[in-house]
C-alpha cells in the first residue's frame, strides 16, 4: 500500500513567499539608500562612538581640579613643620575634595621635587607660602616646577594682601594691642625675614602701609637679615618720632629663629607669627583660585608646559 502525501498547505507557502519578498525589499531599500540622486554611492555612516559620561544634571562630567601644592621654605625648627602641616589641614577643611600637597624648598621633607614627582603627569598649581617676591618665588620654585613631570603653574607670593593685614591685626590683639588713650604715642615695627631683592622690600613696605591704615599708627618695615633697617633701628626711629609704646608685628608664616630674634627686640609687645590663622588658609586658596580661574586680567602666575597666562 502506497503511503499518501500530506495535504498541501497553501497558506504556509504564501507566508514563506511573503517573507522572502519582504527580505528582498528591505535589502533593496537599504542598498538604494546608499545611492544619491545623481547615481553616486553615499559614504558609509560613521560607527557610533562611546557615549560620554553624563552628570545627573545632563552636563558632561568636568575634569578634576588641579592639585594644590603649598610650597614652604623649610626650617630646622620643628615648630615650623608642625605649623605648616596644620595649615595644610586647615586648607583641606576649607576645600573638601581638593587634592592638597606640601613641598619644601629645602631642609624639610617632602622636598618640592619629590612632592611634584608623586603627582606623575597630573596638573598642579603651586602656591608659595612666602610673603613677598624674591629669589625663591622668581627662580627656585619656577625652576623646580619646570623640571617636574607634572603640568604646573605657579601662583604669586602671598603678599601684599588685605587678608595678611587681617591676620597681623588679630595677632597684635592677641598679644595685648587694644584701643586706648595712648594711641598717639604708639608705633609698630613690621618684622620680616628680609631679602636682597628690592621687590621683596617693596612688597613688605606695601603691607606696612596697609597695616598702618588699619591701626591708625605709624608702621615701619624692618628685617632680620639681608636688608635694612633692622628691628632695633626701626624701634629707635619710632621712638625718635615720639612713639613711647612700640610693638613688633611678626611678619613670618611660622615660628623659627628669625621670628624669635625679632620678638626679643620688642620694647613693648610682640605678636606671634601668622601661622594657622584662618585668613592665611583663605589667602592660599585665593591665590590658587586666581590661577585656576583667572577670569582674564590681573593674573601674574607663571605657567610651565603650557601657554603662559595673561599678566
Amino acid at each position: 500500500m502506497t503511503a499518501s502525501k500530506p495535504p498541501h498547505d497553501e497558506s504556509t507557502t504564501l507566508d514563506s513567499t511573503a517573507h522572502i519578498m519582504n527580505r528582498i525589499t528591505s535589502q533593496l531599500a537599504g542598498q538604494l539608500s546608499r545611492v544619491s540622486l545623481d547615481g553616486r554611492r553615499r559614504p558609509e555612516p560613521p560607527a557610533p562612538g562611546p557615549v560620554p559620561e553624563v552628570a545627573p544634571a545632563g552636563r558632561t562630567t568636568p575634569p578634576p581640579a588641579p592639585a594644590l601644592v603649598l610650597v614652604a621654605h623649610g626650617s630646622r625648627d620643628p615648630r615650623t613643620l608642625r605649623t605648616v602641616t596644620a595649615l595644610v589641614e586647615r586648607v583641606r577643611e576649607l576645600r573638601p575634595g581638593l587634592s592638597v600637597h606640601l613641598g619644601h624648598i629645602e631642609l624639610n621633607e617632602p622636598l618640592l621635587p619629590d612632592a611634584l614627582a608623586s603627582l606623575d603627569t597630573g596638573e598642579a598649581i603651586l602656591v608659595p607660602l612666602l610673603l613677598s617676591r624674591g629669589y625663591h618665588v622668581k627662580r627656585d620654585i619656577p625652576d623646580m616646577a619646570a623640571a617636574a613631570p607634572a603640568r604646573t603653574r605657579v601662583a604669586p607670593a602671598l603678599g601684599p594682601h588685605p587678608l595678611l593685614v587681617e591676620a597681623l591685626y588679630d595677632r597684635l590683639v592677641e598679644a595685648g594691642w587694644h584701643k586706648g588713650a595712648d594711641e598717639d604715642a604708639r608705633g609698630v615695627v613690621l618684622a620680616a625675614a628680609g631679602s636682597r631683592d628690592p621687590e621683596s622690600a617693596l612688597d613688605t613696605s606695601r603691607t606696612a602701609r596697609l597695616l598702618a591704615d588699619r591701626l591708625g599708627v605709624p608702621v615701619i618695615p624692618a628685617y632680620a637679615s639681608a636688608a635694612k633697617p633692622t628691628v632695633q633701628e626701626a624701634v629707635r626711629a619710632l621712638t625718635a618720632r615720639g612713639c613711647h609704646r612700640v610693638a613688633v608685628a611678626s611678619y613670618f608664616t611660622a615660628p623659627g629663629y628669625f621670628a624669635t630674634q625679632c620678638a626679643e627686640a620688642a620694647p613693648w609687645i610682640a605678636s606671634a607669627p601668622l601661622g594657622t590663622h584662618p585668613a592665611i588658609a583663605r589667602l592660599l586658596l585665593h591665590r590658587y583660585d586666581q590661577v585656576a580661574h583667572p577670569r582674564g586680567a590681573g593674573n601674574c602666575a607663571t605657567s610651565h608646559k603650557q601657554p603662559a597666562l595673561a599678566t
